[in-house]
């Protein structure tokens, strides 16, 4: 099978602050050989001016100047490397607190996950912690729909664990338990002992851990499977980012959740309501004659202007447009309160976050709240919501917003409830009220 007819499956690489994302993935790129000798040279080199070598393999991914100077992975960076089965596209997702929002847009477009977890003494324990991100990441993962997942634990160079197996075994118990918790079914998980700068488990087995029998790093990912492309849905493209570029025009750029895109399609933007042609479609720099969903696109539609997209819009084909919820219209949605200071109350308005829209959401009702061991009614109409409740709510936008019903398009009936920088709910979406009439004047 040549490299372009393999499957391609979009990777969202999470964990917490410093537990060695980019160190991995950049290693990763080097042995696929999806780096150039180089770009290997000219960043070796660079790592070594800047006094940052061992965070060599991370500067393949921080490709910001100011990302290298701080040695924090700000945005999503898109690489691309093949395994022996599939195509990957790696988006990799920062670990800070205050980057979350940009993980969310991550995961929601990934159809697999490596979470990273570092196995040193203290690192391990700080990222599990009520406040560490390890817990965070994972409930976001499961939530935004990320299905398969595959847990490295990594640092197994560090004099703190040595490559020893009852080190190895501590965390995974641990992580297992936090996993369950989240709602993975830990039996598909495989967890795999690695050294992000030293190579152990990523491609070869490792000779430093004999006491470890399973998969290599790159052996887990081909057992993988590509989930089921709906394209028998109607179209939707939430849209990322939008650029202006020299000889393209405006280039809208996100991924094809349901649905099929082709170059002619008359399709619309929500909420603008514009509509027009699309001209051309690339993916990876390649023209395309149509995108289908797990595509990763830019696209140009006949005479829009950069005003016409924005962050969070949702693309449809003309006639069949995404829902449109407006400031005094509801949303009945399902949430697990995940982390809050004091408690939720009536009037709370944090950003709510679902596929790439962030907008401001004000909690209208508590309608519910449940027993999360089954599901049942423990109290209607609560007083307030705190950590660890599961609840049904009603909530309203402050401005117009494409949303859709968990049941209808799952892609983009998922939310993430943001403030302090910090999640404070995730849940999906159960229904969407009619929108208030508007009165006619007189």
């Amino acid at each position: 099978m040549s490299k372009k007819d393999k499957p391609h499956l979009n990777l969202v690489v999470i964990g917490h602050i410093d537990h060695g994302k980019s160190t991995l993935m950049g290693h990763v790129l080097v042995a696929a050989g999806a780096v150039t000798e180089r770009e290997a040279r000219e960043l070796e080199k660079l790592a070594q001016e800047l006094d940052r070598e061992s965070w060599k393999y991370a500067f393949f991914f921080d490709a910001l100047a100011e990302e290298r100077k701080r040695g924090i992975t700000i945005d999503l960076t898109f690489r691309k490397f093949p395994t022996k089965n599939y195509e990957y596209t790696i988006i990799d997702a920062p670990g800070h607190a205050d980057f979350v929002k940009n993980m969310i847009t991550g995961a929601s477009q990934a159809d697999a996950a490596i979470l990273v977890v570092s196995g040193k003494k203290g690192e391990f324990e700080s990222g599990i912690s009520d406040i560490g991100q390890t817990r965070e990441h994972a409930f976001l993962a499961k939530t935004l729909g990320v299905k398969q997942l595959v847990v490295a634990v990594n640092k197994a160079d560090d004099a703190s664990w040595n490559y020893k197996e009852d080190r190895y075994n501590e965390v995974k118990s641990e992580t297992t338990k936090l996993l369950k918790i989240v709602g993975y079914n830990t039996a598909d998980i495989h967890f795999v002992p690695v050294s992000a700068l030293e190579g152990d488990n990523l491609v070869e087995t490792s000779k430093n851990m004999p006491w470890y029998k399973g998969p290599n790093l790159f052996e887990v990912l081909d057992l993988f499977t590509v989930p089921e492309k709906p394209t028998e849905k109607e179209l939707r493209v939430p849209v990322q980012d939008v650029y202006k570029i020299k000889g393209a025009g405006v280039v809208p750029v996100g991924r094809v959740e349901t649905g099929v895109m082709k170059v002619g399609d008359k399709v619309m933007v929500n909420p603008s309501e514009f509509v027009g042609e699309v001209r051309t479609i690339e993916m990876h720099h390649e023209a395309q004659k149509e995108a289908i969903p797990g595509d990763n696109i830019g696209f140009n539609v006949r005479g829009a202007t950069i005003k016409d997209f924005h962050r969070g819009d949702v693309v449809s084909h003309a006639g069949k447009p995404c829902s449109v919820v407006v400031p005094g219209q509801n949303i009945t949605a399902q949430i697990i309160v995940i982390y809050h200071p004091t408690a939720i109350a009536i009037g709370y308005t944090p950003v709510v976050h679902s596929h790439t829209l962030q907008i401001a959401f004000k909690f209208v009702e508590l309608s519910k709240k449940l027993d999360p061991k089954n599901g049942q009614v423990m109290e209607e109409n609560p007083q307030f919501l705190k950590k660890n409740d599961v609840a049904i709510v009603k909530l309203s936008p402050i401005k117009k917003a494409c949303i859709e019903k968990y049941k209808d398009f799952p892609e983009l009936g998922r939310l993430a409830v943001r403030d302090m920088a910090r999640t404070v709910c995730v849940g999906v979406i159960l229904d969407i009220d009619p929108a208030p009439k508007v009165a006619k004047a007189k």
